[in-house]
């Protein structure tokens, strides 16, 4: 992953166009293109010999342990194309998956540099970098050097004089008898003109030249984006997993010492009435009554239970239908609106359903809200969810709360919930997930 520091704001009383040419980070940038040019004849003087000497020694048995030392030294490099790029663009690049030999030995480790596609892309630098750091020098240069010459013309274009055999045209005479030609006023305030103009447009070619740069080091220096995204769903299965697993504990907790209690009790409570029966009829009546009342309760609780592992109304009816009977259970009034052109796909449904209850259920118990409001809606191929309230605010994702659960679950379908609560309120929690319908 590629980050870039520099970004906190600051007050300035100057425009950035008029700032860019003192700024450091314009330097540092105009720097780093300097650099390249020395550094890039180096690292492509380097890939090239180590290539062409592992290749040309193939038909012995040197030339494969040659090549894969070209490519370990073209890593080497990158590595340090990576701490000039950290230091002058602050351009922060991970570094690429490290060579991993299956076994001991030489040879196994030279397979593992041929096989790493970090090796070669580390090559591939090496040589698409070197025309590339030729242009960018001589453009840089160029626009820089003769934007600060020209600026600073008035300073010293007396420096030096030019001389003329035409008479007429403001000439004085040197101590040699020539004919010296001074600069008007006008035409060294055009100099000074032209060279502001360039000043204030150099630093953006040299951020345009040194976007490309970014652009290399980090696709071609940096992680692969497929092993990156390997990572990321590795992460994300073991998130899924532990959640199915809490879930599934949670289930179990509720079944036995819910219903499941309540059930044994009932059991107990008939046996006893049955007993009672023939002796005290009365009592067995009461008895089986209090049983019918148990029962009650031990099949909301069943209702609940089964609502909470996928409720049959979000299978049968949809979203709308869904919320609507959750935002029904709230303690405070809920406005739900839905506006979907299909049903996203089943998992993606169930996600967003789980999502606003508990969104809900924090507005019950910790928002102290009078009214909060559920808006669902598509946008491109996202299902965006938003649950606002009227509470007293000040929730915090990095609290450890359930909140926090509920972004890491969102992160594991490639989701994203942002909060938005001020103290005092109000409330804003928007949830973003693929469509995948």
């Amino acid at each position: 992953m590629a980050t870039e520091y520099g970004s906190e704001r600051r007050e300035h009383f100057l425009p950035a166009a008029l700032r860019a040419p003192l700024e450091g980070r314009t330097w540092r940038e105009f720097g780093y293109l300097l650099l390249s040019l020395p550094i890039s004849i180096v690292f492509f003087t380097f890939a090239v010999t180590g290539v062409s000497l592992g290749a040309g020694l193939l038909i012995t048995f040197l030339g494969i342990p040659v090549l894969a030392a070209g490519l370990a030294g073209c890593r080497g490099l990158g590595a340090m194309e990576r701490a000039r790029a950290r230091a002058l663009l602050g351009l922060e690049v991970g570094n690429p998956d490290p060579i991993r030999a299956r076994k001991g030995g030489l040879m196994s480790w030279v397979g593992a540099v041929l096989k790493s596609g970090a090796s070669w892309r580390h090559l591939l630098y090496a040589l698409l970098h070197f025309p590339w750091a030729i242009f960018a020098f001589v453009v840089s240069v160029t626009f820089w050097v003769n934007a600060w010459a020209l600026l600073t013309y008035p300073l010293w274009h007396w420096t030096f004089p030019r001389y003329l055999d035409q008479p007429g045209i403001s000439l004085y005479g040197d101590s040699d008898g020539n004919q010296l030609y001074i600069d008007t006023p006008f035409e060294i305030g055009s100099t000074a003109a032209v060279g502001l103009v360039l000043v204030l447009v150099s630093p953006w070619v040299i951020r345009a030249l040194v976007s490309f740069d970014r652009v290399m080091v980090t696709g071609l220096l940096g992680p692969s984006t497929l092993a990156t995204r390997v990572v990321e769903l590795e992460s994300d299965r073991g998130v899924v997993v532990d959640r199915a697993a809490a879930d599934l504990r949670r289930i179990e907790r509720d079944l036995h010492d819910g219903a499941q209690a309540r059930l044994v009790a009932l059991a107990m409570d008939l046996g006893l009435a049955k007993e009672k029966l023939a002796e005290d009829p009365d009592a067995a009546a009461r008895m089986v009554d209090e049983a019918h009342g148990e029962v009650k309760v031990a099949l909301q609780e069943l209702r609940d239970l089964a609502r909470g592992i996928h409720p049959a109304v979000l299978t049968d009816r949809g979203l709308d239908a869904a919320l609507s009977a959750v935002a029904s259970r709230c303690t405070v009034p809920v406005t739900v609106e839905v506006d979907l052109p299909a049903r996203p796909a089943p998992a993606i449904e169930g996600i967003a359903y789980f999502t606003v209850s508990e969104l809900l259920q924090n507005v019950s118990k910790h928002a102290q809200a009078s009214r909060a409001t559920v808006d669902v809606w598509r946008s491109q191929d996202r299902l965006m969810l938003q649950v606002t309230d009227n509470g007293r605010g000040g929730a915090d994702l990095s609290a450890g709360s359930g909140l926090a659960g509920l972004a890491e679950r969102l992160d594991a379908v490639d989701g994203i919930l942002a909060l938005d609560s001020p103290a005092g309120g109000p409330t804003t929690v928007t949830a973003e997930l693929p469509w995948r319908g």
